[in-house]
């Protein structure tokens, strides 16, 4: 069994946005709102205006308008157009080729497709019907009842990247390797999963407005539909070919003093070594402070049980290599790692040591969280080959 925790880390840019001035101008009449969305590049600051849209990376409410400063590199350019907000829709999806900013992570980004996650929120207490059982040995003893909530599979604009790289990972989605190597990994740069409340939409006149190795070759610009951009036959292809190993089915969240913990499991397939059947699994965890302390996370302490029967306990310093501080600036943290098992199915749970400035601790607890396999589908990922 492993867990290289070893992905290349979370990353973000707090609610800001890239390299420069996010400046929001709301004009209010009778009938509509008209927001206008640029950016600017200034050696003094990063000056930020939201529009009035509740932004979950600050909490504050809809009405109010956000002033936000953060350092930035000083480049000549004095103000970009980017676009124009859109109202965030409380009910329904957003729509293959829909423009968003990411409201905790701060980058440009554009839909794909959807996918409708169940999602076990433990900060809720439910019925007892329709309800997740715990894994054994797992903390707690309450039963969890799932609820569907739409995420989206999207593309980073490559722009920000560089931006968000300390803080909300770039490279998340990781496939297994065609060839001998069963331990080797591969990631599609700037392919991300995005809950339907991180999403702040925009529109641009811009054709090719997010700038993405993949943007091309997966849609094409229709001034005649809204949004104006559909789905090309090989994103639709490339969809189908690969969705048992980007299919999203189950989210995990908890929280525990103020720190909100989020999961999401995916299965990657199946490996032959040495004889014996090595099942992947990728796990991408987001940790939020949703208070005002500073905070640092120090340790994690992971408990893995496999279906044969065995339980193994991993400890170790940080995650990734890292020891993130959230505070009200920058309060979330988003990484991938990855296990695996002989066994097509597993559970795993733990907590992470979280230090405040005085030097005290407390432990926050990762929810529970299922490890399944898809055992009709062995065969290797296909990547984004066409």
């Amino acid at each position: 069994m492993r867990v290289p925790e070893r992905a290349r880390l979370g990353k973000m840019a707090a609610s800001a946005l890239r390299r420069g001035l996010l400046s929001t101008v709301s004009k209010y009449n009778k009938k509509h709102t008209h927001r206008i969305l640029s950016v600017a590049d200034t050696s003094s600051g990063f000056e930020a205006f939201r529009p009035r849209l509740q932004c979950r990376a600050c909490g504050l409410p809809g009405g109010v308008q956000q002033r936000r400063f953060m350092s930035s590199r000083p480049e000549g350019k004095i103000l970009e157009t980017v676009g124009v907000f859109e109202a965030v829709k409380q009910h329904g999806k957003y729509e293959t080729g829909q423009l968003f900013l990411h409201s905790v992570f701060g980058y440009r980004g554009i839909v794909l497709f959807p996918w409708h996650a169940r999602l076990y929120d433990r900060d809720i207490t439910p019925p007892m019907s329709d309800s997740k059982p715990e894994p054994p040995g797992a903390h707690g003893s309450k039963e969890v009842k799932g609820k569907t909530h739409t995420y989206y599979q999207v593309l980073i604009d490559t722009r920000d990247c560089p931006h968000i790289s300390q803080r909300s990972q770039t490279e998340a989605v990781t496939f297994l390797a065609n060839h001998d190597d069963s331990r080797a990994l591969y990631a599609i740069p700037g392919l991300d999963y995005v809950s339907h409340e991180d999403i702040l939409p925009y529109n641009s006149t811009e054709q090719v407005p997010i700038q993405h190795e993949l943007f091309e070759r997966f849609l094409m610009y229709n001034p005649a539909k809204s949004p104006p951009f559909t789905a090309r036959d090989t994103l639709k292809a490339w969809q189908e070919k690969n969705h048992p190993w980007l299919e999203l089915s189950d989210v995990h969240r908890e929280t525990t003093e103020n720190i909100r913990v989020t999961v999401i499991p995916f299965y990657m397939g199946m490996r032959e070594a040495q004889n014996s059947h090595v099942y992947w699994w990728r796990y991408c965890i987001r940790l939020e402070n949703m208070g005002n302390e500073v905070v640092q996370l120090r340790e994690r302490h992971w408990r893995i049980f496999s279906l044969s029967g065995t339980l193994e306990t991993v400890r170790g310093r940080g995650v990734v290599g890292r020891e993130p501080v959230l505070s009200k600036e920058q309060p979330a943290f988003q990484y991938s790692s990855h296990v695996s098992l002989q066994a097509p199915s597993g559970h795993m749970w733990g907590t992470f040591r979280i230090e405040r400035t005085d030097g005290s601790h407390f432990d926050v607890r990762i929810p529970p969280f299922s490890l399944e396999s898809n055992k009709d589908d062995k065969a290797p990922p296909a990547g984004y080959t066409f």
